[in-house]
């Protein structure tokens, strides 16, 4: 059995290799790659994408597996060469049900579409991409009737991003989040948008005016880096630069990769972008070097992926005990823009509520009705209930609706998000919210091992929450499905109930009636 793992992994390690080589395409692609040279990016991203998956259906790995498989009865089924040969047999499994030139023909599409998409967006021009969404959600169901055994066109693309979850599990949980989450936004919108309070008393800011001021680029870079090393982010290890839409990745053992964007009219976007996309380094910096060069070094899901970003970015670094390390020291690096300001005005401003148009600029009580809106929106298309040459009004319905909000134009409408141009439609937005609920529900169990974490943070100490995380979540990368990592993590199932009851208790202190 040694030798046969020991050549399973010789291979698996080529399939890494080439994956990283494509990741490292799509970073400089997204951050230095000038604009001129995209249509010869989409052929070596194709060819790329054609030679890992080839090599991931070889034959000879699917011999192994065979070979292997009697064995794990003989062998602790929680173990690293358990996990690795049924996570393995996985995404074998659904390799080998894809064409290689399906993949590379796909890889291409994206490439060129998120050119277009670059171009179509501050042209505020949707049907510059149109045709080419049409034929993305074309390619969408194709590569969904590859998989059998769904019952959904959009749950063989869930599987995918979200192993475990279907249509008919998260309709249901989105229908009931979204109805408990209205009446607080209503509450703390009434009136247009009345002024939050203090951090628990009467109200005192009505805007976020101390985020507006302008905050000069280096000095915002410098700060929010000074913060993810206290995190943690493990710089030796990583590095971030700059994209239009930030964004994380890890080219293997001893390279992640993070981005940000700065507004130097707004001091939020840098920096809860770099807290963001610290979240999913220090996941990928966390796993246990022995998986890497398999499929077992990476998160488990895209929803866990995105609860490490929201628990870093928001659950953390929104909270009072948070600023009351920071907000001294943000002062000190910007005198002239907030002496004025008091540490409670500043709390409230980084968490103000208002009915907004852009899901990343979004508060955490209105955001998940952004991304519910992208989840239903993308299920139609996938159904053929709604058309793209529909899509953008019903976009501008839905916000109105669920939102009250009217985009106007599709600049900040439907060419809001990079992901139905540049990758499959379906299978990515729900993650962002399984994200949202799972951060709490983390969080609250780490502060069951560790009461005094606001203690800790208001000191400026990370290391407790850090090393929580890593032992419970970090270190496992993709040995267990998501279901059980949040049961071996939490010693419960997934529920909405920690998530609500963490927003109602920040923004009812934050919004008290009256």
């Amino acid at each position: 059995m040694r030798d046969l793992l020991a050549e399973l992994r010789i291979r698996l390690e080529h399939v890494a290799d080439l994956q990283d080589t494509a990741a490292l395409l799509g970073w400089d692609q997204a951050t230095y790659m000038p604009a001129g040279g995209s249509q010869t990016r989409g052929r070596q991203l194709a060819t790329i994408a054609r030679l890992a998956h080839e090599a991931l259906v070889d034959p000879a790995i699917g011999s192994l597996l065979d070979r292997l498989e009697p064995e794990l009865e003989s062998i602790d089924p929680d173990s690293d060469e358990a996990r690795l040969i049924s996570v393995t047999r996985f995404d074998y499994d659904r390799a080998t049900q894809v064409p290689a030139h399906f993949l590379a023909e796909f890889e291409k599409h994206a490439s060129h579409g998120y050119q277009l998409w670059v171009q179509a967006r501050p042209a505020d021009d949707f049907a510059l991409v149109a045709d080419h969404l049409e034929r993305t959600v074309e390619l969408s169901r194709r590569y969904s009737s590859f998989f059998s055994g769904y019952q959904h066109v959009a749950d063989a693309l869930i599987d995918e991003s979200d192993r475990g979850m279907t249509v008919a599990r998260l309709r249901p949980l989105f229908r009931e989040l979204r109805a408990r989450l209205l009446p607080l936004v209503d509450a703390t919108t009434a009136g247009g948008g009345q002024a939050p309070g203090n951090a628990g008393s009467a109200r005192e800011v009505a805007d976020g005016s101390p985020l507006r001021a302008c905050y000069p680029e280096a000095a915002q870079i410098a700060f929010g880096e000074e913060v993810i090393r206290a995190f943690g982010f493990d710089f030796r290890r990583g590095r971030q630069d700059r994209s239009g839409h930030p964004f994380a990745t890890a080219l293997g053992d001893g390279d992640v990769r993070i981005t940000t964007r700065v507004r130097e009219a707004d001091l939020s976007e840098a920096l809860f972008s770099s807290l963001h996309e610290a979240g999913h380094g220090m996941y990928e910096q966390g796993i246990d070097p022995g998986l890497h060069g398999t499929p077992l070094a990476g998160g488990t899901s895209a929803g866990v992926h995105e609860s490490q970003s929201r628990l870093w970015e928001n659950v953390v670094g929104r909270s009072y005990a948070f600023w009351r390390h920071y907000f001294p020291l943000l002062r000190e690096r910007f005198p002239d823009q907030l002496t004025e300001v008091s540490l409670e005005a500043f709390y409230a401003a980084v968490n103000l509520v208002s009915r907004s148009l852009i899901r990343t600029d979004a508060d955490e009580l209105t955001y998940n009705l952004h991304v519910m809106i992208r989840f239903e929106l993308e299920c139609e298309l996938l159904e053929g209930t709604l058309a793209v040459a529909d899509l953008a009004d019903a976009w501008r319905e839905r916000y109105r609706s669920d939102l009250g909000v009217d985009s106007g134009g599709d600049s900040d409408g439907v060419l809001q998000d990079m992901h139905w141009f540049s990758g499959l439609v379906g299978g990515a937005f729900q993650g962002y919210t399984i994200g949202n609920i799972l951060s709490a529900q983390f969080y609250a169990a780490a502060s069951k091992a560790q009461p005094d974490l606001p203690e800790q943070m208001a000191s400026g100490s990370f290391g407790g929450l850090h090393a929580w995380l890593k032992e419970n979540i970090w270190r496992h990368g993709r040995k267990y499905t998501p279901d059980e990592l949040l049961l071996r993590a939490t010693g419960s199932e997934m529920s909405i109930e920690p998530y609500l009851a963490y927003l109602s208790d920040k923004y009812r202190r934050l919004y008290p009636a009256g």
